[in-house]
C-alpha cells in the first residue's frame, strides 16, 4: 500500500513464524553485554523507549553513528547478523528499491511508549540524498505511526503498523517527519509472547 510516493507499507510481510523467530532473535540480542539501555537525549531526558544498535551505535547526545557506546557504557556495538539484513534487503525490493544495510537500531516499546516526530537524517549526506530507503519491521502490539512532509508543521497521516509489517521510507519520502503516537496494548499476537512491541529500523549508512 503507497501512503506517499516513496512511502511503501507492506501488509503481513513476515509469516506468523517468521515473526516468533525475529522477536525471539531481537530479546536475545538485547540480553547481550551491549544490549538494551535507555537513551538519554539532549538535555538530559530519558526516553520511553529501549534501544540497541546494531552495526553502529547511534548516540542520542550527538546524533552521530559511532562504533562503541561512548554515552552509555562504552561497549562495543553488537554486529549486524547477515539474516537480518536478507530480511531488510527482500522488503526494500519489494517496495521497487534497493537496500544494504549496515546498522539497525532495535527499539522495545513498552505499552506506554513513543516517539516524537523526528527525520532519519543521521546517515550520511550521499546516501540520503541518493534516496536510499529506511526499512522499518514491527512486531507485537499495534503502533500509531504518524508520517507527515518535509517540515514538522506538514500535515499528519496515521497509519497502524501491525505486527508483521514492513514500512519502507526512500526516494522522495526519505527524509519525511514521522514518529510513534501511541502503542494499542494487548494487540499482539498471542504466540509471540511479546508485550509491547519491536520494532527494528535497518539504514545504510
Amino acid at each position: 500500500m503507497e501512503i506517499y510516493p516513496g512511502t511503501t507499507l507492506l501488509q503481513g510481510f513476515l509469516s506468523a513464524k517468521a515473526q516468533k523467530n525475529l522477536a525471539e532473535r531481537c530479546a536475545s540480542i538485547g540480553a547481550q553485554p551491549a544490549g538494551f539501555y535507555t537513551p538519554v537525549v539532549r538535555g538530559g531526558a530519558y526516553m520511553s523507549i529501549k534501544m540497541v544498535c546494531l552495526g553502529r551505535h547511534w548516540n542520542a547526545k550527538t546524533y552521530k553513528y559511532q562504533m562503541t557506546r561512548s554515552d552509555y557504557d562504552d561497549l562495543p556495538v553488537q554486529p549486524l547478523p547477515e539474516e537480518l539484513k536478507t530480511i531488510a534487503r527482500r522488503a526494500a525490493r519489494e517496495a521497487g528499491m534497493e537496500i544494504e544495510p549496515d546498522i539497525c537500531l532495535i527499539n522495545c516499546y513498552p505499552e506506554a511508549g513513543r516517539l516524537g516526530l523526528h527525520q532519519d537524517k543521521d546517515e550520511r549526506p550521499e546516501t540520503i540524498a541518493s534516496g536510499v530507503p529506511v526499512i522499518s519491521i514491527s512486531l507485537g502490539d499495534t503502533a500509531k505511526f504518524r508520517i507527515g512532509g518535509l517540515k514538522r508543521k506538514d500535515t499528519l497521516k496515521t497509519v497502524l503498523l501491525e505486527s508483521g509489517d514492513a514500512l519502507v521510507m526512500g526516494g522522495p519520502s526519505r527524509l519525511r517527519y514521522h514518529g510513534v503516537s501511541k502503542i494499542i496494548a494487548g494487540t499482539a499476537p498471542a504466540e509471540l509472547g511479546v508485550t509491547g512491541r519491536f520494532n527494528l529500523t535497518f539504514r545504510q549508512y
